[in-house]
């Protein structure tokens, strides 16, 4: 008897049909659904999304998003998904979007096939460590440049490059680094805006 290895992952079709009842994310081929968030965790996505449109006006690097999907295709064939990602928020370059439409012009009712250049995580008091460790290192594999992971209980945020790992605090500033040059924002800022 020949074993034959275990494919990971869903047919492109049946993922956009079973995202569309409850979103989830598709991680090692298993479904883990989104749950609802609370309201520190509502008003820090909403103001890093805020903070980076603004950036994004004034240099036109590319697009912020928040909670949309994206899905990691498999190489050898296009219409099976290997897994899928809902960051908080997420920032794509134009170029990656540009491209994305040219290679896709029906995208009308698909999740994103691009890998983001930032993802945005903010934890919530219900997360455990090692399913945030483990996120963090899949969105490092799946090849995003930054990972800022924000934890509002410890007025914290973790920097997660491919070579270089930070924690900020107190008056520290987040800064956009090479993937958003230019961009900066005041930790003791930020937290303030939390009742």
């Amino acid at each position: 008897m020949i074993d034959h290895p275990v494919r990971l992952g869903m047919p492109l079709d049946e993922f956009i049909m079973d995202e569309e009842n409850r979103p989830y994310e598709l991680i090692d081929g298993e479904k883990v659904y989104k749950m609802s968030n609370g309201y520190d965790h509502i008003e820090l996505s909403q103001l890093i999304y805020d903070a980076l449109y603004d950036y994004l006006k004034a240099h036109p690097f590319g697009r912020v998003y928040k909670e949309a999907t994206f899905v990691l295709p498999d190489r050898a064939d296009s219409t099976w998904v290997t897994g899928s990602r809902i960051p908080d928020v997420m920032v794509v370059s134009q170029e990656k979007i540009n491209h994305y439409k040219m290679i896709k012009p029906q995208r009308s009712g698909y999740p994103f096939i691009i890998i983001p250049d930032l993802v945005v995580e903010v934890v919530s008091p219900t997360d455990k460590f090692d399913d945030v460790d483990k996120k963090i290192a899949l969105y490092l594999q799946d090849g995003v440049q930054m990972i800022w992971v924000i934890n509002p209980q410890q007025k914290t945020v973790g920097v997660y490059l491919t070579n270089q790992t930070l924690r900020l605090s107190g008056d520290a500033v987040l800064s956009g680094s090479d993937v958003l040059a230019g961009f900066e924002l005041k930790l003791s800022e930020l937290f303030a805006k939390l009742p």
